[in-house]
């Protein structure tokens, strides 16, 4: 049975931080329902940074909600606007991307998305396929669009200015060229991060200039990452990655602060607002804060791995974290056996996300933190040569086990 366009309003709320404007909305949503046509959904993803965490999936199941409600979503990896790079509050522009890193970039995007959305209701564009067939008094024409006042605006490039640092006339077309791909797409809505404010709002500026409706933007909150600080970043190593092994991203949902779990249980499950009131109530009577952790751990766990893998994830954690053994299903790294150093396998353990850094696990090792095969590890061991099934404990909760 379809949902009535104040219904749909009820749901499409539900997180959202901010709704430009709702009353466009409504009516998009009235003139959808009374033809019997979809809304066509925008979200744009930069291919200079192809792997996705749990901080994007807050959009991504935004999306995946207007599906449900029989909408289609279109994805537009900015192939082309990734060859100048979105600054995105960087004190600096970005470097652009090579033809090929952006082809293998946008490549890493498919079976990640489809962890979330339905691919039977979604489309993926790449913007080159308009943007480098403009011809320049095209590019003129977009460019008289807007004022160099009005690009100032947006904070990034404000900051820089004021500080005298360079601003390349071509990073003021990513925003045109962000907002073009809107009156391509002849997007309805447009979803992204509060960050992305300025971009999507030039999509609307843009599709009236143009003679289009203008899209409603939907901005979804930024959620921090596991230092409860800052947003979550691949970079800042606070991330949960939505293609990590089922037992890393179980073990790291169980690190997440505790005033944080509700806001997760809100943004980055699909759980029904009354189940996480009912959540909230055991809270409030008294029911331990980690039980309520657990629930979001096997719920996160289960929507990207499946329920197999997650249970195996939930006896993996209780083996190796609440009895402190070594687990039997241990993650493995495939290293040169017999040849390769533990200093020297330190740079795959950051990237594999088994160690946030070089230093944390060098600060660890002085703790008394890491374990060698049951023993304590002490950094004269470093050099110790790896065998076939050597075991590498880091802190209480991470296992690594060598293979070749």
């Amino acid at each position: 049975m379809r949902l009535t366009p104040v219904e749909q309003m009820k749901i499409i709320e539900k997180g959202a931080a901010e709704i430009i404007e709702e009353g466009e909305l409504l009516e998009k949503l009235e003139r959808s329902y009374n033809e019997q046509r979809p809304l066509t959904i925008k979200l744009g993803l930069d291919p200079s940074a192809p792997d996705i965490h749990l901080g994007h999936a807050v959009v991504l199941r935004k999306i995946k909600q207007l599906q449900d409600l029989g909408h289609q979503a279109v994805i537009l990896i900015g192939d082309f606007t990734g060859r100048i790079g979105d600054p995105s509050g960087k004190a600096k522009g970005r470097t652009a991307l090579s033809d090929e890193e952006v082809r293998q970039n946008a490549e890493t995007y498919y079976e990640q998305i489809f962890k979330v959305l339905d691919k039977t209701k979604t489309t993926v564009r790449f913007n080159s396929e308009w943007l480098s067939k403009l011809n320049f008094e095209e590019v003129l024409k977009l460019a008289a669009s807007t004022s160099v006042a009005r690009m100032l605006e947006r904070d990034d490039f404000q900051n820089r200015y004021q500080n005298q640092s360079p601003i390349g006339i071509h990073e003021f077309f990513y925003p045109l060229m962000q907002a073009y791909d809107s009156v391509e797409l002849k997007a309805d809505i447009e979803i992204g991060g509060t960050d992305q404010t300025f971009n999507i709002l030039m999509g609307r500026t843009l599709q009236k200039h143009m003679g289009q409706e203008k899209q409603v933007a939907i901005f979804m909150p930024l959620i921090e990452g596991l230092d409860g600080v800052e947003k979550m970043s691949k970079s800042l190593g606070n991330y949960i990655g939505v293609s990590e092994a089922p037992e890393i991203m179980f073990k790291k949902v169980m690190e997440i602060p505790d005033p944080l779990v509700f806001k997760y249980f809100e943004l980055t499950t699909d759980e029904h607002p009354l189940a996480i009131e009912s959540l909230l109530d055991r809270l409030e009577d008294g029911e331990n804060p980690r039980n309520i952790k657990l629930e979001l751990a096997e719920i996160i766990t289960a929507l990207y791995h499946g329920e197999d893998a997650m249970k195996e994830a939930k006896r993996y954690f209780e083996t190796a974290f609440q009895k402190r053994e070594i687990p039997e299903n241990v993650p493995s790294l495939l290293v040169e056996i017999g040849k390769e150093r533990i200093e020297e396998i330190i740079p795959q353990l950051v990237e594999s996300g088994f160690v946030r850094s070089k230093s944390e696990f060098v600060r660890l090792i002085e703790q008394n933190g890491v374990s060698f095969n049951g023993d304590k590890l002490t950094r004269e061991e470093l050099d110790t040569v790896v065998h076939n099934g050597d075991v590498l404990q880091i802190g209480k909760k991470r296992f690594v086990r060598f293979e070749k």
